[in-house]
């Protein structure tokens, strides 16, 4: 298939060369950057000419606004659409205004699902992203293959618009307090004189085993925090996951509480970080560190 593809960053350019490789003709639009190494595209002007040129575009983009512009804009991608085009937002976004997004796709004659994932940048090079999707089935199904070469759990969530973002914050909330409980038995070992890679290593054989003990815990220790998804984004997810719980007048208190960590972390300059450097802000607070600074902070 020819398939528009708009956001091309740390994210978007290995989805869009795993797309490549399965043998779709990847068509883009470039802002201020270059096009990513290893990815063949033709490039045109702006995202209303990426959607003349394609049968699907799909958006990777890093937030509500950013997703608004590049569909609804001037020379946005709704502007350029034929009718039985199809438009796949990967974007994590609001689910209110994904709504807002279809309807105006789909006043186009075209179709739209939400498809937000999880995996981070080594899911997406690897192509073993979580897809979690919203929209009718008629459009899952012809999207399917498009999504096989882009992850391995791929989950319609919902027939409705705004389900596959749903489920997105949902994740968000569960990883943001797996890393803050990691965060916290860490500091907590530490201080009281263990050492934390010794108690990392316990724990991993026990009932209190994750991926993010394993993954992040490590960073926190090891004092890596170069991103792979970043404290600002994560930030963006939490305050999408509290206003939804506002409008259904859902109590959020912990995710609220880690929202508050990582407001302290991108203050003290971390908002590029991992999100593992979470771990910081609990660290000022007992003042005392996991570990020894090493890595990147």
């Amino acid at each position: 298939m020819k398939i528009g593809f708009i956001g091309l960053g740390v994210m978007g350019a290995p989805m869009a060369r795993n797309l490549a490789a399965a043998g779709h003709e990847i068509v883009t639009s470039l802002n201020r950057s270059a096009l990513p190494e290893g990815l063949a595209a033709t490039v045109v002007p702006d995202p209303r000419e990426v959607a003349r040129a394609s049968e699907i575009v799909i958006t990777m983009l890093p937030d509500t606004p950013d997703v608004g512009r590049v569909l609804l804009g001037d020379n946005g991608v709704v502007g350029g659409l034929s009718a039985g085009a199809l438009v796949i937002d990967m974007s994590s976004i609001s689910p209110i205004a994904t709504a807002d997004f279809a309807r105006a796709v789909r006043e186009k004659a075209a179709g739209y699902l939400d498809a937000p994932v999880s995996g981070g940048e080594v899911g997406a090079r690897a192509a073993s992203l979580t897809i979690m999707v919203g929209g009718p089935a008629s459009e899952f199904e012809r999207a399917l293959p498009i999504f096989e070469a882009l992850g391995k759990n791929i989950t319609l969530v919902g027939e409705n618009n705004g389900a596959g973002q749903i489920c997105k914050i949902a994740n968000q909330i569960v990883v943001a307090l797996n890393i803050e409980a990691v965060a916290e038995a860490l500091v907590f070992a530490s201080k009281a004189g263990c050492d934390p890679a010794t108690v990392r290593k316990a724990l991993l054989g026990g009932f209190a085993a994750s991926r993010v003990l394993e993954v992040h815990g490590q960073r926190m220790i090891e004092r890596t925090f170069a991103p792979g998804f970043r404290v600002r984004l994560h930030q963006k997810d939490l305050g999408l996951a509290l206003e939804s719980a506002r409008a259904l007048g859902v109590a959020l208190p912990n995710t609220a509480t880690v929202q508050e960590l990582l407001n302290a972390c991108a203050a003290r300059g971390a908002g590029d970080a991992d999100h593992a450097a979470l771990v910081q802000a609990l660290e000022v607070l007992a003042n005392h560190p996991v570990a020894e600074t090493r890595g990147v902070a």
